[in-house]
């Protein structure tokens, strides 16, 4: 149990340490506890012996639920229309989805799953700056 809660608080804190180091909201605490809540929320009816089927509800609900978290990352610029936060949103579902695997002592997909996400958020990051420099500007109007 204790192993299980760790690789989720430091998996998810290695997601949350690229949001952090990029000054975005939602950084490295926020990640953290996002992804230990996921694990202990598992953990919980496991230990209480409850069926898969509980379980299965039980993840269902967290997945909603860091949905609605994740929606309150993102907003809408009002002068120029831009949408902000959906890389920080997905990166906290993602961030529950490891959590979760943590939690259920699916440690290796916990792991491939964070660092997958890393390489995403940190290498990705820059081929998407080049292609948007590459880019004509847009008009909010378009």
């Amino acid at each position: 149990m204790t192993v299980r809660l760790l690789l989720a608080a430091i998996l998810g804190g290695m997601l949350g340490y690229d949001r952090e180091r990029a000054g975005k909201a939602a950084g490295l605490r926020t990640h953290m506890l996002v992804s230990l809540g996921a694990a202990l929320f598992v953990l919980i009816p496991q230990q209480a012996g409850l069926s898969k089927a509980d379980l299965s509800r039980v993840i269902q609900g967290i997945v909603a639920g860091v949905g609605f978290l994740g929606a309150g990352a993102i907003v809408k610029d009002s002068r120029g229309g831009e949408i902000q936060g959906l890389t920080t949103a997905a990166g906290i579902w993602l961030t529950a989805a490891i959590g979760i695997a943590a939690g259920l002592g699916r440690e290796a997909s916990a792991v491939l799953g964070a660092v997958l996400a890393v390489v995403i958020l940190s290498a990705l990051a820059r081929i998407s700056h080049r292609i948007e420099k590459l880019q004509p500007e847009r008009r909010p109007d378009e």
